[in-house]
């Protein structure tokens, strides 16, 4: 539900595609979260390719996590199962906090769209220093079913009862 009483808060969001093959000539997914996000009214911060291996994406999720200036970070790619795949194994140690329910929902949504082949997803998302990250498959359908499913309207500060963009002036409150 949204609260057009609301003002439309903009987000800066970077994007990283994970892949050993992909180039910024053919990288739908990447092509298809920027323009996406571009559309919905937030800024692209930063957008990268980078090999799928561990240390890479470690190391620009960890650039970008130390960035004031990027609010979120959403990766595409690494996160199925083979022996390639690395994302979440990049990304799981740089978490503060996980947000088990993206993965939830995604999963559920792409089961509903491509049957138990959901299971070979091992999208995930959570928040460390302000930032939320979110890790998804590599595939553009993928890519459109996390953002117009969810991150669209969870990136929307006029989304009711709650969203993420409201809870961004809190991330780094401490006990």
């Amino acid at each position: 539900m949204s609260d057009q009483r609301r003002d439309f808060i903009p987000v800066h969001i970077a994007v990283l595609t994970v892949s050993d093959s992909r180039t910024a000539d053919n990288d739908k997914s990447g092509d298809l979260l920027a323009n996406r996000l571009i559309s919905a009214g937030h800024t692209l911060a930063d957008r990268c390719i980078v090999k799928d291996d561990v240390t890479q994406i470690r190391n620009t999720a960890s650039t970008w996590i130390a960035n004031e200036n990027i609010q979120v970070v959403i990766m595409t790619g690494g996160t199925g199962v083979t022996g390639f795949d690395g994302t979440p194994e990049a990304v799981e140690p740089l978490l503060g906090k996980k947000l088990d329910g993206f993965g939830e929902i995604f999963r559920s949504l792409s089961y509903e769209e491509i049957g138990t082949s959901a299971l070979n997803s091992r999208a995930l998302a959570g928040v460390t220093n302000g930032t939320y990250i979110f890790c998804l498959p590599g595939s553009s359908g993928a890519c459109a079913t996390a953002w117009d499913k969810i991150l669209q309207f969870q990136l929307d500060y006029r989304t009711k009862p709650c969203n993420l963009v409201e809870l961004m002036p809190r991330l780094l409150e401490a006990r």
